[in-house]
């Protein structure tokens, strides 16, 4: 397994849903082929804050495949702050 950085992303927002949200599950727009996007379930993500924090999590899968947006979930609730940050996504 290569720590190799394959695909770059923006942090959108927190997944909702049935009156209620989310906080260790965010959805993520990935810049890459919409086609390919579908491999990266299961891949290792990292985002980092404004304030140097690191958060690590996981892809669990794809939520749009026309605008390359996937959901990710994190093991600690993803502060608010975060929304907006960069994600590196490692396979």
């Amino acid at each position: 397994m290569s720590n190799e950085v394959k695909v770059f992303g923006i942090v959108k927002g927190f997944r909702r849903g049935g009156g209620r949200q989310y906080n260790n599950q965010v959805l993520i727009q990935l810049f890459a082929d919409s086609k390919a996007i579908g491999s990266l379930v299961g891949a290792k993500i990292r985002v980092v804050d404004g304030y140097g924090n690191v958060y690590r999590g996981k892809i669990v899968k794809i939520h749009s495949f026309r605008n390359c947006i996937a959901i990710a979930r994190f093991n600690s609730n993803l502060p608010g702050q975060a929304i907006g940050s960069r994600v590196e996504v490692y396979k």
